[in-house]
């Protein structure tokens, strides 16, 4: 009996594995909304007028407060208040900033007042466009408030237990997002009908983000029972420690957290940035139709999927954590080369494929071996502050890389912009400029990878060993 009262709720695979799920499936809406209308980029440029030039621009608008500073505060919110407050909060700013979306979208927008007030000024970049991208700016705060309060979540939850492999899990959940993405939302919009539409995608994901608030209302009564357990009832704090703002200071003196975060800064900017481009790049490149060019590219996240959770119980059982993120590097170097140089020589889906698939692996290698590395080498007080500061530097690549490859399509591909105004249809890019830029993005990680290593060498971290001790 009395070890039933000391068993503590983290102890039951069943209710961790349960708290795993609930924190993932926020996640996964959250990114299935991210990508809903970059499957459908061609369709909006022809029932919105967005050109590649505004389409980076909202592209980079998810990240836009979280580089004025906004994550940074999110991260000492999240130490100060707990994982409870900040991740609701995440949920209900992501719920706020898609409705805004959603709007700026719909045909309810058409003909307002408030469209005709943005039209008056900037007038390179539509209404809708500018409105889309204000709450996609708002949407953005709430979901890498929610990345780094759901990482925090999980080393809490997996502490001296499957935490790369839990943090392997939800990723990969994440990633299927992805692949469900691209695969319903030109579905959706009815690309090949007779009235296709770009609202119907995002009336759909931003349903989702309600569900994804309710999943994690559930996570926040497990938690609170936990936290009675750890005796911290009264104030959410997870640490012993207080927080203080003078360890935000310690964290950017920190030669190792540079080094991170200019990895993880240069690897997700050839990531995140090239899915939005993705599917044009292939309907370019290959002659095809956005529904074909999507279904083609959904295959990148599920090799990512499917190999993320076997790398995390590797790297919990074996490590090599460094090892993978060189690794990852190279494979993404080689992939973004291809899009770039072979792929328009030799147009092949077979080519295509291959390239996708390798690129989910790399995918798989750095994200599985990244996260859980950072609590072997970061205070647990001041753990969510590390997370929200590796995201804040990540998110200025995140920002500026789609504005930088629109910019470079438009330059590249002269006359193109003019013909969108037009109206015309099937419009095709030269993407190898763009690509060129992604895969020397990669090359710079690949830098940094090999130098996070050597310093592992040098002053023994830990990142080669793996995280559960026999």
């Amino acid at each position: 009996m009395t070890q039933s009262i000391q068993k503590k709720l983290n102890d039951s695979a069943l209710a961790r594995w349960s708290a795993m799920v609930l924190i993932a499936l926020m996640m996964l809406f959250a990114h299935m909304f991210v990508d809903v209308i970059s499957p459908i980029k061609e369709l909006i440029q022809i029932q919105r007028g967005w050109t590649s030039d505004v389409f980076g621009t909202y592209a980079g608008s998810e990240y836009l407060l979280n580089v004025w500073g906004f994550l940074i505060v999110a991260g000492i919110i999240l130490d100060k208040m707990g994982i409870r407050f900040t991740g609701l909060t995440s949920a209900i700013v992501m719920v706020v900033g898609a409705c805004i979306k959603y709007f700026a979208v719909s045909e309810a927008f058409i003909g307002t007042g408030l469209e005709a007030w943005l039209n008056s000024w900037w007038v390179a970049m539509p209404a809708s466009a500018k409105l889309a991208s204000f709450g996609f700016m708002i949407f953005g705060c709430g979901c890498e408030m929610a990345g780094i309060t759901a990482s925090k979540a999980l080393a809490k939850w997996f502490e001296g237990k499957e935490m790369a492999l839990a943090m392997g899990l939800e990723m990969a959940l994440a990633r299927v997002g992805v692949f469900v993405i691209f695969t319903i939302s030109p579905r959706l919009a009815g690309i090949g009908g007779l009235e296709p539409s770009v609202v119907k995608p995002v009336a759909f994901c931003t349903a989702l983000l309600f569900i994804g608030l309710l999943c994690y209302s559930i996570f926040c009564v497990m938690d609170k029972k936990f936290d009675k357990q750890l005796g911290a009832e009264a104030a959410q704090g997870e640490s012993e420690e207080e927080f203080k703002f003078s360890d935000v200071i310690n964290i950017f003196k920190s030669k190792l957290f540079w080094i991170v975060a200019m990895l993880c800064v240069l690897y997700y900017s050839a990531i995140f940035p090239f899915q939005k481009f993705a599917a044009n790049m292939l309907q370019s490149n290959l002659g095809l139709d956005a529904t074909t060019a999507a279904d083609i590219f959904r295959w990148f996240p599920i090799g990512a999927a499917c190999i993320t959770p076997l790398l995390g119980w590797f790297l919990d059982k074996k490590g090599k954590g460094a090892t993978m993120l060189i690794l990852g590097s190279l494979l993404m170097i080689i992939c973004h080369l291809t899009f770039a140089l072979v792929l328009p020589a030799f147009p092949s889906t077979i080519i295509a494929f291959a390239a996708i698939i390798l690129l989910g692996i790399s995918f798989s290698l750095v994200p599985a071996s990244l996260w859980p590395s950072i609590p072997k080498i970061m205070d647990k007080r001041f753990l969510g502050s590390a997370y929200s500061l590796i995201f804040w530097v990540q998110n200025f690549g995140l920002s500026g890389t789609p504005m930088i490859i629109g910019w470079a399509l438009e330059k590249s591909n002269p006359g193109v912009a003019e013909q969108i105004a037009a109206g015309a249809e099937g419009v095709v890019y030269n993407y190898t400029l763009p690509m060129l830029i992604f895969a020397s993005l990669g090359g710079l990680a690949l830098l940094f990878s090999l130098w996070l290593k050597a310093m592992d060498k040098r002053n023994g971290y830990g990142l080669e060993l793996p995280n559960i001790k026999e």
